[in-house]
């Protein structure tokens, strides 16, 4: 079994609230890579949500360049420093060359949009990935109170109203947020237990921002 077989396009209003499904990334079974829109996502238009540029209908599944579009967002591999990049993201360097692996494992965050490609993990021997901590915007911790190379804690949380699959984080007794959604699925399989969470860097002035977090059994 592949670490992941299905990539979900996510959407959020911006830094603060909360994240939303609003698109399916897949293999075929023929090895094409399909894209769809979820059926309630014209539901967001309220909230400010706008289909992605190439793909504007939201009731059709995309069969064509699909990979070639969404992977103008990976880091160019040209880089001098794209092995460091890799290292970060928990990249597996025999897999460099597929798109769908990439852009699964780094997410494909660009600054110009608040779009976010989020893999599902499945539960396989060495599974590892990155994730960044949500919900810091609430919790408010201070500089210090988590640093490099800690070692957290879960807790599971399916009663959350909003993602069934909320997974809480703490240092000691302290909550400091929330596995990001998707990623949070992981967490609830039978042998989630086997999976540890550590401390990988940090964004902070006052304040933390940002929280990376790897996750690895």
């Amino acid at each position: 079994m592949a670490e992941f077989s299905n990539i979900y396009l996510v959407w959020r209003e911006g830094a603060g609230h909360g994240r939303e499904i609003v698109g399916t990334i897949e293999r075929s079974t023929d090895g094409r890579v399909l894209f769809s829109y979820q059926p309630n996502v014209g539901e967001l238009a309220k909230k400010g949500f706008r289909p992605y540029l190439e793909f504007p209908d939201l009731h059709r599944t995309y069969n064509g360049n699909v990979i070639d579009i969404f992977g103008q967002r990976l880091t160019k591999a040209d880089r001098p420093d794209i092995s460091r990049i890799y290292e970060f993201w928990e990249v597996d360097p025999k897999q460099v060359d597929d798109k769908f692996y990439l852009l699964g494992k780094t997410q494909g965050l660009v600054p110009t949009d608040n779009f976010e490609f989020l893999a599902e993990y499945n539960m396989v021997p060495g599974v590892h990935f990155l994730t960044e901590i949500a919900g810091l915007s609430k919790t408010k911790i201070q500089k210090g109170q988590v640093v490099n190379s800690d070692l957290l804690t879960f807790e599971l949380e399916p009663t959350n109203e909003f993602d069934s699959y909320a997974v809480k984080v703490f240092k000691d007794n302290l909550q400091i947020g929330y596995i990001k959604k998707v990623h949070s699925r992981i967490f609830y399989h039978k042998e989630a237990t086997k999976l540890k969470l550590e401390v990988k860097a940090l964004e902070q002035n006052g304040t933390i921002k940002r929280i990376f977090v790897k996750v690895f059994a």
